[in-house]
């Protein structure tokens, strides 16, 4: 069973719909990309698992129905985000940035979630009491990454996750995936950069103007010469 369903997902601010009728299936173990155009609703679809944006359509978590839940329940039930530009507190430490992800964990299993990260990140092991803000791009990326597995998810969400890295960090993040999905964790990853999305998943959606118009494995979208020609440039 899929750890994660859409089912006929639909999402409408005001009088603008921005996505169409989206159903996809995600399960453990799998990284699962969403790629279109900047506005093409990748990031809508997220804001609406999470609950945060206004919405129609069924929404299956671990065969649970959590559509009808607000956003910090739906956390609760192991849904994390990584929000599109990061969002670290940038005045408070890599440290106190970790804590605010521990959601209903105790002072043991919050040090315990500290150790596991910074075995995954060892740079937020180095500036674990530097201030987030002061840190570079990357490793804040990192930190929000990491901040989102604080709360024991079973799908993990990663907004536009390389936007203004560097080439090198953005091979990091793809190694980092096949480690997390080594794990078992489900990943469902909305990117612009179409090369990396398809390098770093095992399948993914083609999302134009809120319609999903391909769902296949990823070789196989490299290969098609529509996606090739829109979105990896060749």
């Amino acid at each position: 069973m899929p750890v994660l369903t859409l089912d006929r997902v639909s999402i409408q601010y005001g009088a603008v719909k921005a996505v169409h009728g989206v159903s996809l299936e995600l399960s453990r173990g799998e990284v699962l990309a969403l790629i279109g155009a900047n506005g093409a609703g990748k990031s809508s679809v997220l804001k609406s698992i999470l609950g945060m944006a206004p919405g129609s359509g069924s929404i299956i978590l671990d065969g649970k129905r959590i559509d009808g839940l607000q956003t910090h329940a739906r956390v609760a039930q192991g849904i994390a985000l990584s929000p599109e530009g990061r969002h670290v507190f940038g005045g408070m430490t890599v440290d106190d940035n970790l804590d605010l992800g521990a959601v209903g964990s105790s002072h043991g299993e919050i040090a315990s979630l500290k150790r596991d990260m910074f075995d995954l990140f060892p740079r937020l092991a180095e500036r674990r009491d530097q201030r987030a803000g002061s840190m570079s791009g990357g490793e804040q990326q990192m930190l929000a990454i990491a901040r989102a597995l604080m709360s024991k998810p079973k799908v993990l969400m990663l907004d536009e996750p390389t936007l203004g890295l560097a080439p090198i960090i953005v091979d990091q993040l793809i190694d980092l995936l096949h480690v997390l999905k080594g794990r078992g964790l489900a990943i469902l990853l909305a990117e612009q950069n179409a090369e990396m999305a398809l390098e770093a998943s095992d399948r993914a959606c083609v999302i134009e103007l809120g319609n999903v118009t391909r769902v296949s494995d990823s070789a196989t979208l490299r290969e098609d010469p529509a996606v090739r020609e829109a979105y990896l440039g060749l």
